[in-house]
């Protein structure tokens, strides 16, 4: 089959790229298939391709809802019919985009994998007899060796029973250690092993790890050195990216700040900010970055220390997208291997704690033992922890291990769209004369739209609001939240809250065990992750390239010669040893055969070494007396 026409005819590319092609061939064969891409590396490519070439429905799981919307958009624009399910969407959207499934209307529908386990996709993909591939993105959530482990993965292979036994899965990641590998194909039940992965090396991502005690200074320092383009700051909490936005702007750098809490109007505004360089750096929790593809970002700072190299080099590869030099720079002291290594208990508490926890979520949402199998709760996490003297972070952690022990569904912050509903009735809203043109224009849009707005709350989208109207999505949100204030509506805004499912009636919390696997392992786990990330920044020996590329296998790769170490060593005048021993076991392949040859047939069969290594060996070589040397001769001394 043709696949470069493909290409050609919906993104305009004459080739693929790194190992595009053979991911499509081997997927477009029937065999189930993991590709290992480095951010940045056209994975949409390798299931979007076979999508067309195949025919039929290709399912693609994917955990990110932006990045959902983001590529149905596009592929809409390319003439290809493509759909997304997930959290928040009304019942009635739901059923239409699975319904249309079944009838064959689309090319691709995204899934969240929280809509796996539920009933209703489940009951219409037994229907579904049209489909030709699973995609799996971010497929190292399904290990629990990942970095990101997220237990909804699991539900993939259910998802696979319930298919024709010949439909192929193809897994996608750009972060996987070769542990993370093996598990993968192992929990999306591959038939048999099949890799392809291409170097995670960016060779114009110049890595930096930078001590300092002010933070907030280094990071304006760094900024004002690095004034192209476009940059990201991540740091760890909601409050940090309020503050380090704050104080960016007040030393005139344009700044926004993102998190997980915000809308999702106030997160699109943002974004939108962002990627129209109208402003220029983004100060973000790690909810920012998956999905967005912004090729002129040319710095990315890390305020705090990332738990692993994957969550890292994940977002540190959002630097550089198109190719040009860009720096990834850490900010470290000594004090956050302390901080990191708190972490643990914090994130594994004490297993009696865990049962205590278990016990106080029942009284509190007064489950009987016996009850509550299948019965989904609204779990506000402030109120608990008041109420029972718990810390929101140990709390937290426990409700993931008894998720992974398969006593509850925890979802941290499950979405929910606004609603609204009028307080007035529909003759004293005609009696209305203040309002202004935008208000007016926002209420007759909801009036027109929208049925049983004055019998109780409905769901509504602020941005479906904006586009009637033609008014910001922003300014529509005030407006509503404007109206509200004016006892006009009764507005709840979009959130995301806390839910508890019980999978298993509720038991004693004696009776409460956690397997190796979910408590003790991944404990152990954590700690060596930790060990390896505080291993990365506090060495000043080894070039921060290819720590990386060795903790993700690649154990033949060379310093990169552009890091903060790399150029220490080079004004030192010191050389990798390891290259330099490399270099010497070369040359004496070459002069095995105990001959004269000359030193420039050493430097053309030597071509993909460092001429720096090259002389660096010769020299040693020459002074330990194991080659003579005379005029442009060189040869092995077999006297020794």
């Amino acid at each position: 089959m043709d696949y470069e026409s493909i290409l050609k005819q919906y993104w305009g590319y004459d080739s693929f790229r790194g190992v595009q092609r053979e991911i499509v061939e081997s997927i477009c064969s029937g065999r189930d298939t993991l590709g290992l891409m480095p951010t940045g590396g056209g994975k949409s490519v390798c299931f979007q391709v076979p999508a067309i070439a195949l025919g039929g429905l290709c399912i693609v799981v994917t955990p990110l809802i932006s990045l959902m919307k983001d590529q149905v958009c596009q592929l809409k624009e390319r003439g290809i019919m493509a759909e997304a399910v997930y959290s928040g969407m009304m019942r009635d959207d739901i059923i239409r985009v699975l319904d249309n499934s079944v009838l064959g209307a689309y090319k691709l529908l995204y899934v969240s994998p929280e809509r796996l386990s539920s009933e209703l996709f489940m009951a219409k993909l037994e229907r579904m007899n049209n489909v030709s591939m699973l995609v799996v993105d971010e497929a190292h959530c399904v290990s629990q060796w990942g970095y990101d482990f997220r237990p909804s993965y699991l539900q993939i292979a259910k998802v696979r029973h319930v298919l024709p036994y010949h439909v192929p899965v193809l897994a996608l990641t750009a972060t996987a250690t070769p542990k993370v590998v093996d598990d993968i194909q192992d929990k999306l039940e591959f038939k048999q092993k099949n890799v392809f992965s291409m170097s995670f090396e960016r060779k114009n991502l110049i890595y930096v790890v930078r001590e300092t005690e002010d933070r907030a200074n280094e990071i304006l320092h760094i900024l004002n050195g690095v004034q192209t383009g476009s940059s990201i700051v991540y740091v760890r909490t909601r409050q940090q990216t309020a503050d380090i936005a704050r104080f960016l702007n007040d030393n005139g750098i344009t700044a926004e700040g993102y998190h997980a809490g915000l809308t999702n109007a106030e997160k699109d505004f943002r974004q939108a900010n962002w990627v129209k360089n109208r402003v220029r750096v983004m100060v973000a929790t790690n909810a920012f970055g998956m999905g967005i593809d912004k090729p002129d970002v040319r710095l990315v700072i890390h305020f705090s220390t990332p738990d692993s190299l994957e969550a890292y080099f994940q977002e540190a590869g959002r630097a550089g997208r198109d190719g040009k030099s860009s720096y990834a720079v850490l900010l470290y002291n000594p004090q956050d291997a302390t901080k990191l290594k708190k972490r643990v208990p914090e994130t594994y508490p004490e297993i009696e704690y865990v049962k205590k926890t278990y016990e106080n979520v029942c009284y509190f949402l007064q489950v009987g033992v016996g009850e509550a199998l299948g019965r989904t709760f609204y779990f506000p996490m402030d109120m608990f922890c008041r109420k029972f003297c718990q810390f929101p972070v140990q709390t937290n952690s426990a409700l993931n291990l008894l998720n992974n022990a398969g006593y509850i569904e925890y979802h941290e912050e499950q979405e929910f769209k606004s609603a609204l509903h009028f307080i007035l009735r529909k003759d004293e809203l005609y009696r209305m004369y203040e309002t202004d043109k935008d208000t007016d224009a926002v209420i007759q849009a909801i009036l027109r739209n929208y049925s049983g707005v004055f019998a109780g709350f409905v769901y509504i989208e602020e941005m479906f609001l904006s586009h009637l109207t033609g008014i910001d999505v922003e300014h529509v949100y005030q407006i509503l939240k404007s109206l509200h204030h004016s006892r006009i509506i009764d507005f709840i805004p979009h959130r995301k809250t806390p839910t508890i499912t019980f999978s298993i009636a509720r038991v004693e919390s004696e009776f409460i065990s956690l397997p190796q696997s979910v408590y003790l392992d991944r404990k152990e786990d954590l700690k060596q992750r930790i060990e390896q990330i505080v291993e990365y920044a506090s060495s000043q020996e080894k070039c921060r390239s290819r720590m990386l590329l060795n903790y993700f296998g690649e154990k033949n790769a060379r310093d990169c010669g552009t890091c903060d170490v790399c150029l220490a060593n080079k004004r030192r005048g010191k050389l990798p040893a390891k290259d330099v021993e490399e270099a010497r076991l070369r040359i004496e392949e070459l002069l095995k055969d105990g001959k004269p040859h000359l030193i420039t047939y050493l430097k053309k069969n030597l071509l993909q070494t460092n001429t720096e290594y090259m002389d660096a060996a010769l020299r040693n070589m020459i002074n330990e007396e194991r080659v003579i040397v005379e005029g442009c001769k060189v040869w092995l001394n077999n006297n020794d």
